[in-house]
């Protein structure tokens, strides 16, 4: 993908395998923060199957609950819904997920959601087909409000509660993603592919947008979280490239051009990312052609 001296429609238009790599000013070919993404996303879920396979010990589990090189992790959201079921939790339950949480208050929440979670990916490419379709009138786009996601939250916990069972977890395509990939084929999958049906078809990254529990509880700490995707309002020409690229195009209204008079007013060059729906993907990073993006970990002057 070249994204300089190009269209905003030609960067955002480009053919899928070459987001993976840019060329830069001088010419050279760098790979974009999508391939690091996905190279991330690969090697933990290989980690996961070889641990698992021929038994290396290294990364055991699943996304739900694992243990690295021995010491326990789990998902925070799993780590409620056990509480919400049994009305208390194990020490191990405990330390393992305020590890996670702690980690994350660092890295950054949703980062999980990009850099992680192995349905992501299958979602990424089922967004590229549903964009492709929208582009050629062949589907509607279709967006809701992205805060029913708190409403889904609080059900699956309330059901847990109720039922004394994790029943998002029937439903979890991330888990039963995660499992197939560990564990192999059960027919489950079939629903991982039903999600990714209605996110071709229906909605852009529906499950991810509105739905999944656990991308809102990591949504909860990224709001706090220490490192940030920060924008430079004088290297922006407000192409709108990056608002097009982001499905949570929301956690960037503040770029438009409409805010930029409140903004020289008070003498502000530089803003934070902060809304917590902000995944840190980087996907405003390899459409910009004018490097208006960078992260920014706020604890850097601590250090």
């Amino acid at each position: 993908m070249d994204r300089y001296g190009k269209s905003v429609r030609e960067i955002l238009n480009s053919p899928f395998f070459s987001t993976f790599y840019y060329r830069t000013k001088k010419g050279k070919l760098r790979p974009t923060i999508r391939a690091w993404r996905w190279l991330s996303i690969i090697v933990i879920n290989l980690l996961f199957f070889l641990s698992f396979f021929i038994d290396i010990q290294f990364l055991e589990g699943t996304m739900n609950g694992s243990r690295l090189l021995g010491f326990h992790l789990i998902d925070p959201f799993t780590a409620l819904e056990i509480f919400a079921a049994k009305h208390h939790i194990h020490t191990n339950v405990i330390i393992g997920s305020l590890t996670l949480v702690a980690f994350y208050f660092l890295v950054g929440g949703k980062a999980y959601c990009a850099w992680v979670c192995p349905y992501g990916l299958l979602s990424e490419i089922g967004e590229h087909i549903h964009l492709k379709l929208v582009r050629k009138k062949i589907i509607k786009e279709r967006k809701f409000n992205p805060n029913i996601r708190f409403f889904f939250w609080a059900v699956f916990l309330t059901a847990a509660a109720l039922d004394g069972y994790l029943i998002f977890e029937v439903i979890n395509p991330i888990g039963i993603f995660s499992r197939f990939i560990v564990y192999g084929w059960s027919l489950a999958v079939v629903w991982v592919f039903v999600v990714l049906f209605f996110e071709i078809f229906f909605s852009r990254r529906m499950w991810c947008k509105y739905i999944c529990p656990v991308g809102t509880t990591y949504n909860l700490i990224g709001w706090v979280s220490m490192t940030k995707v920060k924008w430079d309002m004088e290297k922006c020409d407000h192409c709108g490239a990056c608002l097009a690229a982001c499905f949570e195009e929301h956690v960037l209204e503040f770029t438009k051009p409409k805010y930029d008079k409140e903004r020289q007013e008070k003498g502000i060059k530089t803003q934070l990312v902060v809304n917590g729906d902000c995944t840190l993907c980087g996907r405003c990073f390899d459409v910009c052609h004018t490097d208006a993006y960078n992260y920014e970990f706020r604890l850097k002057d601590l250090v």
